[in-house]
């Protein structure tokens, strides 16, 4: 029963956050300086958590008994222990183009999750089941893409009397809550996530004539909600091979896997204020829509990887991705976006497992590279970043011997094009990873 409790409280904790998330109203203060992310939804948030993370976020063939990977519903089915996971992050940027340069610092929750094991492993071994059938379920919040920026150009017109001075301020995001499934039978998994899209965002851009004082300055201020159902699938295919060697508990392993989803639709409410003023009270009103309904499409997906595994040894993987942003669609704010992809090596090393004298031993130490092509584009150039990372994962023991993680993904890269606005940054994601067996034990009195 204490299960079922801790079950409904973290669920009625997410349903709070979403509510407060939808219902919120939208200022122009952004937490961060992204001038990018005025183009398409904004930035992509790492879809990452902090464990896969520092293996450079490898998801299409990752599983692990102990930890979430919300984005291939099929490793959900590999679980062993529920698994409570929050993430928080923390970021530094330098924006330069030429001879400016801007610093910036930003963090936020990365993610919010639980996922367990429908058939409880300690039950199956008491009760000698030995079914092939194993099952998995997660539910997890995160945030999908960020818009945060505050930028300033000048431009002298013709007349050299005449300096107009263009502000563009933009806020907000979008976020994703997701319910996951996995079912896995012998070494073969597949997988659904249903999840729901949602957020708010805000544009404004502010004319202002600075050299004729009687000048009509300029505000354009849109900003529209996205809501919309979202899915994937995916599967995981484990080859066992080799014999157990010492201090192993299994066979080496290769797991091939993949997940992706086709195009799916969202709705969007557009709101659009124009107004002109001599820096005081608006005098003219230019444009005032309100609960505008449009459309629009999120792109196809797909992502495919490999990964050799020695179990609680050395994990080492490879995965690619590719997004057909060419057929991205929104009513409201019509861009040209481009296909983009993703190619990511990482591999995980663990001294030594079961280590009884040296802490340092157990400690999963991880690392990998990352290259990716962009959606958007500057001048009819692709935007691309480039990533190391570094990662650490902290086991600790729990109440009743069950072991738990802390996990840090440390990321430095830089992102945009070398001849424009180039961002370079330093990110470090925090993860806790809570495991508990108890969920679905069947406890056994007389």
């Amino acid at each position: 029963m204490l299960s079922y409790k801790k079950g409904f409280i973290f669920l009625l904790f997410i349903a709070i956050v979403v509510n407060n998330l939808a219902a919120q109203n939208t200022v122009i203060i952004p937490t961060n300086n992204s001038p990018y992310s005025r183009f398409g939804l904004g930035d992509f948030v790492n879809q990452n958590f902090a464990a896969s993370g520092g293996m450079a976020g490898l998801s299409a063939a990752f599983n692990d008994p102990y930890h979430l990977n919300p984005q291939n519903p099929a490793s959900l089915s590999y679980l062993q222990a529920t698994a409570f996971e929050v993430g928080v992050f923390g970021k530094y940027a330098s924006l330069q183009q030429g001879e400016e340069r801007s610093d910036i610092w930003s963090g936020n929750l990365n993610y919010l999750a639980f996922g367990f094991p429908l058939l409880n492993p300690i039950s199956r071994v008491l009760d000698k089941n030995n079914s092939p059938l194993s099952f998995g379920m997660s539910f997890s919040l995160q945030p999908y893409t960020s818009v945060g920026y505050d930028v300033r150009a000048k431009t002298q017109r013709t007349d050299e009397l005449e300096l107009t001075t263009n502000i563009y301020k933009g806020a907000g995001g979008t976020y994703k809550l997701t319910w996951g499934n996995g079912v896995r039978y012998k070494n073969f998994a597949a997988g659904i996530n249903l999840g729901y899209l949602f957020g708010k965002i805000t544009n404004s851009r502010r004319v202002e004539f600075d050299s004729l004082a009687l000048a009509y300055n300029t505000e354009f201020l849109d900003e529209f909600s996205v809501s919309g159902f979202t899915w994937n699938i995916g599967a995981q295919y484990v080859a066992e091979f080799g014999k157990i060697s010492k201090n192993q508990l299994a066979r080496q392993r290769v797991t091939f896997g993949l997940y992706g989803n086709s195009a799916t639709n969202f709705n969007t409410n557009a709101s659009r204020f124009y107004q002109r003023n001599i820096n005081f009270p608006s005098i003219d009103t230019l444009l005032n829509e309100r609960d505008v309904k449009g459309k629009g499409k999120l792109p196809a997906e797909f992502t495919a990887g490999i990964m050799y595994e020695q179990p609680n040894k050395f994990k080492l993987g490879v995965e690619y991705n590719v997004a057909s942003w060419s057929n991205y669609e929104n009513e409201v704010k019509s861009e040209n976006l481009l296909d983009a992809s993703r190619f990511a090596v990482g591999l995980e090393y663990i001294p030594e497992f079961n280590s009884y004298n040296n802490y340092f031993n157990r400690v999963r130490y991880r690392a990998g590279f990352s290259y990716a092509t962009d959606p958007r584009r500057v001048a009819g150039e692709q935007l691309k970043e480039s990533v190391l990372t570094l990662g650490f994962g902290f086991p600790i023991v729990l109440p009743r011997q069950q072991i738990s993680f802390v996990n840090f993904s440390l990321e430095g890269g830089q992102f945009g094009l070398s001849d424009a606005l180039k961002e370079k940054f330093v990110r470090l994601t925090l993860g806790f990873t809570l495991n508990d067996n108890t969920w679905f034990f069947k406890r056994k009195f007389g």
